[in-house]
C-alpha cells in the first residue's frame, strides 16, 4: 500500500491498511491511523497525526512550519481528525507557540487551495469551499459552512452552524446559526437549512429568528439586544449558547 517512490521515514507511525501514493513524503514525527489514504505528491511533516479513515489529495501540505515570523523553533503539533478530507493543495500549518496544536476535527471537508494557519481550531463537520483562508488563531466551531474564497482575519471566531457566503471578508466574530456575507461582511439571516439538517426543533428556530431580529434588525446596541432576548424569550440551550458567544466576543460580532 506504500508506493515504491514514496519516502516514509522509519520513525513515522503508520497504521493498518494505509495507502501512501507516489512521490509522497512522510516525516519522522508523523502518526497516521488506520485506513488513511494519502494520495500522490503529498507532504506530511512535523508532529502531525492523521485520524482514521481520512483522505489527503495530491499536493496537500500538512504539518509544515508556520509562516508566523515569531516562530523560534518551538515543538508544535497538528492534528487532523477522523474521516476528514483534505483536497488538492490544502495547507495546514503547525503552531507557533511551544506545545500548541493546529487542529481540524472529524468529518470535515476542506476543499482545494484552502489554508489553515497556526493555532487554528476547526471543529467537526466543517466544510470549507475552495480557496477559503484562515489566518492564525481562528476558531471555527462545529458544522460551519463556508463558500469559496472566504478570508478570515486572525483571532476571529465563527460560531457553530453558521454559514459564510463566498468572497466574504470576516474581521469580526460570526454568531452561531447566522448567515454572513459580503465585503464588508453583514448578517443576512439565519442558517435555517443547516439547522433543519441537524434536527434543530422548529420552535427553537423561531426563537433564534427573534434573536437575530433583535441583534441585527432593531436599533439596539448589542448589550441592549441581549438584555431584550433575556427578558422576552424563554430560555433554551441554543439561545443560552448564542448569548454566551456574543457576550464573550472580544472582536465584536458581525451584524
Amino acid at each position: 500500500m506504500i508506493h515504491s517512490t514514496a519516502i516514509v521515514d522509519r520513525n513515522a507511525k503508520i497504521g493498518a491498511d494505509v495507502e501512501v501514493g507516489a512521490y509522497s513524503t512522510i516525516g519522522p514525527g508523523v502518526t497516521i491511523a488506520d485506513k488513511v489514504r494519502v494520495m500522490s505528491h503529498v507532504v506530511i511533516e512535523g508532529n502531525t497525526s492523521i485520524g482514521t479513515g481520512s483522505v489527503i489529495y495530491p499536493f496537500a501540505c500538512v504539518g509544515t512550519q508556520t509562516q508566523d515570523l515569531k516562530y523560534a523553533g518551538a515543538k508544535t503539533f497538528v492534528t487532523i481528525g477522523e474521516r476528514t478530507t483534505l483536497r488538492e493543495y490544502v495547507t495546514v500549518h503547525s503552531s507557533t507557540i511551544e506545545g500548541e496544536t493546529t487542529k481540524v476535527g472529524n468529518d470535515c471537508s476542506i476543499l482545494a487551495y484552502c489554508h489553515i494557519a497556526h493555532e487554528c481550531k476547526v471543529g467537526n463537520g466543517v466544510i470549507m469551499s475552495n480557496c477559503s483562508q484562515l489566518a492564525g488563531h481562528v476558531i471555527v466551531e462545529d458544522d460551519v459552512g463556508m463558500g469559496g474564497m472566504v478570508g478570515v482575519h486572525q483571532f476571529v471566531r465563527i460560531g457553530k452552524m453558521a454559514f459564510v457566503g463566498g468572497f466574504t471578508r470576516i474581521a469580526q466574530d460570526v454568531p452561531p446559526f447566522f448567515i454572513v456575507e459580503g465585503n464588508p461582511a453583514a448578517a443576512r439571516g439565519l442558517n435555517t437549512v443547516g439547522m433543519k439538517r441537524r434536527n434543530i426543533d422548529a420552535e427553537v428556530r423561531e426563537r433564534l429568528k427573534d434573536c437575530y431580529r433583535m441583534i441585527c434588525r432593531e436599533e439596539l446596541s448589542t448589550s441592549q439586544a441581549i438584555e431584550k432576548i433575556r427578558k422576552d424569550l424563554p430560555p433554551c440551550p441554543e439561545i443560552d449558547y448564542l448569548i454566551r458567544f456574543v457576550e464573550s466576543s472580544e472582536r465584536g460580532i458581525t451584524r
